[in-house]
């Protein structure tokens, strides 16, 4: 396959389309916390409970959109869709006058995630040689952090020029998820998949012990990640003015986009699996950081440190996934692994909401922690001592 800037063209097109895509997103997401509390006047249970419901159910259309692509053969078509779903919820936030309403564009919103992310992973796969998958993956990281770097610093920006109408900024946000869709439909090629491949099935009997022990771990994990909803309202509870917190999800974004590409090609010298316990261990560590954190320096430090995390986590464990599949169930078993991650967000964020509530932030942070290093526990155990 044609390659660009040393990328196979796909997994570099797809990159531009992350970036135009993220800059989209990352205009709206440390937003709407913000709009959400102080606008709206929801509860941190309410937010939790929109975070969970939007993640996890939107995640089951993960695994069957997976399927379909390994069904029909076809990806670029799936992948156009549901980014396009996610281009024409944000009319409905900016519109939203109600915390329900904010439930439907995320419900919308992360549907259009569901729809595409297995497919557009299994197209990177499909075009990248296997020594180089981190490599690859990290690439793809790095473009879609490039995005959240031009989002909040556009945010910003605008929320300075329209005197901080959030709405405002919501509507401004379609325009580069436009540029998205029209990246996809020019220049993203479906890659012929292999002839006479068994038909998909939805089954975890059918998948790499490897893979289904790496299932659990994730579902551990995740389960103790609360949503990043909750550091935009942490770092606003230290004393981070909220006409700033665009700048310091730019801070966060800046770290993840620098290192994703490097912690990707290191990856693939020593080991997908070490950078993946590394990067648990460092999530306990940036938790508990935020459980005792009593400034809003520490906010700053502390989001410059999770973008690190952000860099060596993603696009490894992605590109691990794809070390450990059959190459003819490739989209279906990045929908079911989607999916995993998606469900186990919905306890995770309601748990995260109630701590919070009803205990105080320092809860919501060790709880996450503890989850954290029981994933370590698990991934020593399970992954590294059965190889």
């Amino acid at each position: 396959m044609k390659k660009v800037l040393g990328f196979p063209r796909n997994v570099f097109v797809l990159g531009m389309v992350s970036l135009f895509m993220d800059a989209s997103s990352e205009m709206i997401y440390p937003l709407v916390p913000l709009y959400l509390n102080n606008v709206l006047h929801a509860s941190k249970t309410s937010i939790g409970l929109i975070e969970g419901i939007a993640e996890s159910t939107a995640s089951l259309l993960k695994v069957f959109s997976g399927w379909l692509s390994d069904r029909l053969g076809k990806r670029k078509t799936i992948i156009f869709w549901g980014y396009g779903i996610s281009v024409l919820s944000r009319s409905i936030l900016a519109t939203a006058t109600s915390w329900v309403q904010v439930l439907v564009y995320r419900f919308t919103d992360r549907t259009g995630k569901g729809v595409r992310t297995a497919p557009r992973d299994a197209i990177i796969a499909d075009s990248t040689p296997k020594e180089t998958l981190g490599k690859a993956f990290g690439f793809h990281r790095s473009m879609d952090t490039v995005g959240a770097v031009i989002g909040p610093t556009l945010a910003f920006a605008l929320m300075g020029i329209f005197h901080d109408r959030i709405q405002t900024v919501f509507w401004v946000s379609i325009i580069p998820g436009l540029f998205a869709l029209l990246t996809i439909g020019l220049f993203v090629t479906d890659v012929k998949l292999r002839d006479g491949a068994e038909r998909p099935r939805i089954s975890l009997r059918g998948f790499d012990g490897r893979f289904r022990a790496f299932l659990l771990v994730v579902a551990v994990f995740t389960l103790g990640k609360t949503s990043d909803a909750f550091l935009v309202l942490r770092a606003q509870n230290l004393g981070v003015r909220a006409g700033l917190i665009p700048l310091l999800y730019l801070t966060f974004n800046i770290v993840s986009a620098a290192f994703s590409t490097p912690a990707g090609i290191i990856a693939d010298r020593v080991g997908k699996r070490k950078v993946i316990l590394a990067s648990y261990f460092l999530f306990a560590l940036i938790f508990i950081g935020f459980g005792v954190a009593a400034s809003p320096l520490h906010a700053w430090l502390l989001f410059g440190v999770y973008g690190f995390f952000v860099a060596i986590n993603e696009g490894v464990q992605r590109a691990y996934v794809a070390a450990i599949i059959r190459p003819e169930i490739k989209a279906t078993s990045y929908g079911v692994y989607h999916t995993v991650t998606g469900l186990a967000a919905l306890p995770s964020s309601i748990i995260g909401g109630a701590l919070w509530q009803n205990i105080g932030p320092q809860a919501l942070f060790y709880y996450g922690a503890a989850m954290a290093l029981m994933s370590c526990a698990i991934f020593a155990f399970f992954i590294f001592s059965r190889d």
